[in-house]
């Protein structure tokens, strides 16, 4: 069947994506801050929402993938339209996905580096034992150390929370060392989106062509019966 490898290619694409939002959701260093942030710090509402969002497009996309193979066997012109219809979802919701990423760039990066610096001035303040567990794992998670104060007033929190071995003036500063991790991460993210946005106009303008081609039986067999006269 001709479409076969345009069907492996969006479940694929499908899958991709539902990897990617199930590592970003329950990986280590995105489960930390996830934890840790408060009600008021938008990253938590971005990261359930962007889970939420991934796994909703991936089975869009191998549902619509699903249904034009189905519709090129049996030649049936309500399959070609619902799988149409899928694709043209998943268009409608990557838009908005892209241009968000777009116009907000640096808005998780920010709620991120937000939460450390929220648990780190925790720390800072008080010994509270319960922030400076939180603290530690997330050194631990990142493999940082502390922030580089300009004022160089570091009050021995770095030498409680970071991880054994890691030498102060040595360590990676926490801040630069979360806007780099998530820089490259939301790159990838953005990469994604353009391939998938890409290979749903395609699907779009597949799944039309073959509604057209049933429509007008322009398909590569006929199903009627020819009479010789």
């Amino acid at each position: 069947c001709k479409s076969l490898p345009e069907t492996l290619l969006f479940q694929l694409l499908g899958l991709s994506i539902a990897t990617l939002s199930t590592v970003t959701h329950y990986g280590l260093r995105f489960t930390l801050i996830s934890n840790v942030s408060l009600d008021s710090n938008s990253y938590r509402a971005i990261h359930h929402t962007a889970f939420y969002f991934g796994i909703c497009l991936s089975m869009m996309l191998i549902l619509a993938a699903l249904l034009s193979s189905a519709a090129t066997v049996r030649e049936s012109q309500c399959l070609t339209a619902m799988g149409f219809f899928c694709f043209a979802l998943a268009f409608c919701g990557l838009i908005p996905a892209a241009c968000w990423r777009y116009t907000h760039s640096t808005e998780v990066e920010d709620s991120m580096m937000d939460v450390y610096d929220f648990v780190y001035e925790e720390v800072r303040r008080n010994t509270s034992s319960f922030r400076r567990h939180e603290l530690t794992a997330i050194h631990e998670a990142f493999l940082c150390c502390g922030k580089h104060s300009p004022f160089g007033d570091t009050t021995n929190v770095e030498n409680k929370t970071c991880p054994l071995g890691q030498v102060r003036n040595e360590g990676q500063d926490c801040l630069r060392e979360i806007q780099d991790f998530l820089k490259k991460h939301m790159d990838f993210v953005f990469s994604l989106l353009g391939i998938a946005i890409g290979f749903t106009v395609y699907g779009m303008i597949l799944t039309s062509f073959l509604w057209f081609s049933i429509h007008f039986s322009s398909n590569l067999y006929r199903k009627g019966k020819y009479i010789l006269r």
